[in-house]
């Protein structure tokens, strides 16, 4: 829509993320810290961050997306989780609802899926998180800003720190 990337915005926004936590003395691994894919074809890449993310065995795994949709209109912040994940459920829904915080008029809940790769085949709960969709003209502008990105990563390190104390 705006020219942005969405692998750039999730970078900014993980990195903003990570630094919030490591200040909160929260043990961050990335799978990604350059702009740089983790191998050359998207699902090797995939393959790449579920082994990292198999590997490490953290308590909790996020991965930060943005979304798209045909209809220009749809916006807001979502959460997934793998369907047969009660820990994935939990904490979906703990960072969809600090997710609120940003967004009040968002609507959108935390929702189950069972088709996501990397949902499917990580052993340990894991959630995506499509933070806005580049595809509405509004939520777009406010995704490429520096101050939105920082209001985002402050908002999923509430929800990520409330869910490491449940």
């Amino acid at each position: 829509m705006n020219q942005a990337l969405e692998k750039d915005i999730n970078l900014q926004i993980a990195k903003k993320l990570e630094q919030i936590l490591k200040e909160k003395n929260v043990k961050v691994i990335m799978t990604r810290e350059e702009e740089e894919r983790l191998a050359d074809s998207n699902t090797e890449d995939l393959k790449e961050r579920v082994r990292i993310i198999n590997n490490k065995k953290p308590t909790l795994a996020v991965s930060i997306h943005q979304n798209s949709y045909s209809d220009k209109n749809v916006q807001g912040a979502q959460v997934f989780y793998y369907k047969n994940s009660s820990e994935g459920k939990k904490a979906a829904i703990t960072l969809q609802e600090a997710l609120l915080a940003v967004d009040s008029g968002n609507t959108r809940q935390a929702k189950a899926n069972d088709t996501y790769y990397m949902l499917k085949k990580t052993e340990v709960p894991l959630i995506i998180v499509e933070c806005g969709f580049l595809s509405n003209p509004k939520e777009a502008e406010k995704l490429i800003k520096k101050e939105y990105q920082q209001e985002l990563a402050e908002a999923l390190s509430s929800g990520i720190l409330e869910y490491l104390m449940l």
